[in-house]
């Protein structure tokens, strides 16, 4: 690094563990199976550790069985069927969380606390570099809480929990659980595992490793929406309406992924204290964009929304592009039992990685490469119980420099630098409950000179302040109503502010600003969460006013040729721009047993999620999904589970002027899992069909909606082994 800044504050958020280490094997330990032991409904990424019903925004837990049946590769797909989620779907093999409809820099997601280190947030085709494979479960924390991990998570936060560093000594003398899947989609070949072993005088050795194959994946119709599919049967050339009849796989998605890993902790009576090590590759190719239009052709409207821009016209080709991904990353993670008055423990969590992709042309020379290397450190002061009061303060730091070279280099080197400080602060009256939380937060973005984009060195500093004030109150046995107001601020991000070059993953020269101001926004979320005899109901409603809202949008060709020293565009001109803005949605979870039939459960469950965005003096928002209906009928005991769902995404006909509309579709899957071992809930095998019916699906997130279908008719066939 330029500075020894960032590694002077990473050694001060080091020092009160490592200064603590010698007193961590004296007394009980706080939470030493806080991950692997509590019960399902307790969510770990709320900081203090709380019931889902207890806290006041929405959130989500994906684990066990259900972790099992809707694991992908990817972590978007993984997600995609939980409450208010959606994915950005750029294929099979690059697809993140799209959460209330927030995409990129306003959803965070995290391993275990802090962030990926990858650069999945510059590109929708950047894959994240997170392996669901290692999940032993899955968080998804919306809403004001959210913001205590950083002011860029206004849309919510993704964490994935694994078991990477121990955090207890485990029973057996080995421990293994493994992981096999096979889908047929895109004849998807799976295994990984892992092992931990106790060493003795509390040492804990972890290992574990993975690896994926997929080909092309098979679509449920045509490759191409109906729109192009329009555009290609009224062409002159015989080339051009036959792409707009392929259907089937999807060409250039195959994929080649593998990961290992090694970890070790100190698990002592007051506390523990680790690290690991890992290393991935992920080699993986990005859909196509079929050209449907003719050279000549000029008589079209601009219809583009960052990838359908195939009937505008600037003689762009469509070349079948790999991307090769690696990253090698350190964590490191502790905590040590106080016990006093004020302060019941020390948590740290802190990691460091270095990335790099080259993308490929098919002549298989690299025609860009970008590279990440990031830091981030995570310091919590748990407060000890007293009487009716509990919170947590800490402070966070994060640093990243990324690079880009080659020809579609669209951002010059950059650097981003933040320290934030937050609380949480909290009052159990018992029906009612009250929370206050507030963060500030310094950013620091620099950009080089960089004579190829006309781009002369520069540098902004923001000072970010969030705030959030809630409530529950239990109206009835077993049902809370609540209430939260938030106020955020967010720094524009480096893409934001620097971009100026064509950028071939979104089709769009991109132009930022960097004379951006602060983002913010006031929110009011509302929920209402009960449970009875058989039944759970929790309802969320929420609307968020943006001022300065940052989004793109197409403008004349000549406000990005004027950028680009009045050189010709290879892509449509797409500029970042500030505006009002106003996002309000619901979301809908319940289940309710239906009958008893011998020792089988029948059980009745649904989600209904909705989001309406509005950008002032523009219209719809771009890339809103549309809402969503999705029920299952689930027979069960304790070893057998027979499930069957049908999900409805409805036609998404409010748009943005630069896109196109999406029809909607419905989806039938089934599935069926076995446990063969009683006592042991962790060894299964999991039959799934989804997509029963083989139908045509886009998500209106997608970017590639038009060139790039989901999957069609897909069988899974899983094995989980925990001995």
């Amino acid at each position: 690094m330029n500075s020894p800044l960032p590694l002077l504050r990473a050694s001060c958020a080091f020092a009160p563990i490592c200064l603590a280490f010698p007193a961590i094997s004296q007394t009980t330990s706080p939470q030493q199976s806080a991950y692997h032991d509590q019960q399902a409904d307790i969510v770990v990424t709320a900081i203090i550790p709380r019931r889902q019903g207890d806290i006041l925004s929405g959130t989500s837990i994906l684990s066990g069985a259900e972790l099992t049946r809707d694991l992908r590769p990817t972590i978007g797909e993984t997600l995609a069927r939980q409450p208010g989620v959606s994915a950005t779907s750029f294929g099979p093999n690059a697809s993140r969380p799209v959460l209330r409809g927030f995409q990129g820099e306003r959803v965070r997601i995290l391993t275990d606390g802090i962030g990926s280190f990858d650069v999945s947030n510059t590109s929708v085709d950047h894959a994240v570099a997170i392996n669901p494979l290692t999940a032993d479960r899955i968080e998804i924390l919306r809403g004001p809480s959210a913001l205590l991990y950083g002011s860029s998570a206004i849309g919510g936060v993704v964490n994935v929990i694994d078991s990477r560093i121990p955090r207890r000594v485990p029973d057996e003398p080995v421990h293994v659980d493994g992981i096999a899947t096979y889908g047929s989609a895109a004849d998807e070949r799976t295994v990984a595992g892992e092992i931990e072993v106790p060493i003795g005088g509390g040492l804990v050795a972890h290992a574990d490793g993975s690896y994926t194959k997929t080909g092309d994946l098979r679509t449920g119709g045509y490759i191409l929406s109906a729109p192009l599919r329009a555009i290609a049967a009224a062409s002159d050339e015989e080339e051009i309406r036959e792409d707009g009849r392929l259907r089937g796989k999807l060409p250039n998605t195959a994929a080649e992924t593998w990961e290992v890993a090694g970890g070790i902790a100190y698990v002592g009576d007051r506390g523990n204290l680790g690290f690991s090590v890992s290393h991935s590759e992920n080699r993986y190719g990005v859909p196509s964009r079929i050209d449907v239009t003719e050279a000549h052709d000029h008589d079209h409207d601009h219809d583009h929304d960052h990838g359908d821009e195939d009937d505008h016209d600037h003689g762009h080709s469509h070349e079948d592009v790999t991307l090769a991904m690696r990253q090698t990353r350190a964590d490191l993670r502790g905590e040590v039992a106080v016990n006093g008055p004020f302060l019941d423990s020390i948590r740290l969590r802190a990691g460091w990685a270095t990335y790099r992709h080259d993308e490929i042309e098919p002549t298989g020379e690299i025609g860009t490469t970008f590279r990440n290397q990031s830091m981030e450190s995570r310091l919590e002061f748990i407060q000890s119980r007293r009487g009716v009061w509990d919170g947590a303060t800490g402070v966070q730091y994060f640093t990243r420099r990324f690079s880009a070279d080659g020809e579609e280099k669209f951002l010059p080197r950059n650097q981003t630098e933040q320290l934030g400080f937050f609380t949480l602060q909290s009052i159990d009256l018992g029906d009612t409950r009250l929370e206050a939380g507030a963060r500030y937060e310094k950013t620091r973005l620099r950009s080089d000179p960089d004579a190829d984009l006309f781009i002369a060195g520069q540098r902004r500093s923001f000072d970010a302040v969030s705030a959030s004030i809630g409530a529950s109150q239990q109206v009835v046995p077993g049902w809370r109503l609540g209430l939260n107001l938030a106020r955020t601020e967010r720094a524009p991000s480096a893409e934001e502010l620097f971009a100026r070059g064509n950028h071939a993953g979104t089709q769009a020269f991109e132009l930022g600003n960097p004379d951006f101001g602060l983002e913010k926004s006031w929110g009011v979320e509302g929920s209402l969460r009960g449970q009875g005899n058989g039944y759970t109901l929790s309802l969320s409603a929420y609307h968020n006013w943006f001022d300065g809202y940052i989004y793109d949008a197409i403008v004349d060709d000549s406000v990005c040729q004027a950028a680009n020293g009045g050189a010709e565009l290879e892509f449509p001109c797409f500029q970042y721009a500030q505006a009002d803005a106003r996002y309000w949605g619901i979301e809908v979870e319940g289940s309710v047993k239906l009958a008893q039939l011998g020792r089988y459960a029948l059980n009745l469950d649904g989600v209904a999620d909705y989001v309406h965005a509005t950008i002032t003096g523009s219209g719809p928002a771009p890339r809103i999904p549309p809402l969503r209906l999705l029920g299952g009928l689930q027979l069960q005991d304790d070893r057998l589970t027979l499930r069957g769902e049908v999900e409805h995404s409805f036609a998404q006909d409010r748009i943005a002027s630069s896109e196109t509309r999406t029809g909607g579709f419905t989806l039938v899957n089934a599935s069926l899992s076995f446990k063969p071992f009683s006592g042991n809930d962790r060894t299964s095998i999991t039959v799934s069909a989804n997509n029963i019916f083989d139908v045509e699906a886009r998500r209106h997130a997608s970017v590639l909606k038009d060139f790039a279908p989901l999957a069609g008719r897909d069988i899974r066939v899983t094995a989980r082994l925990s001995i």
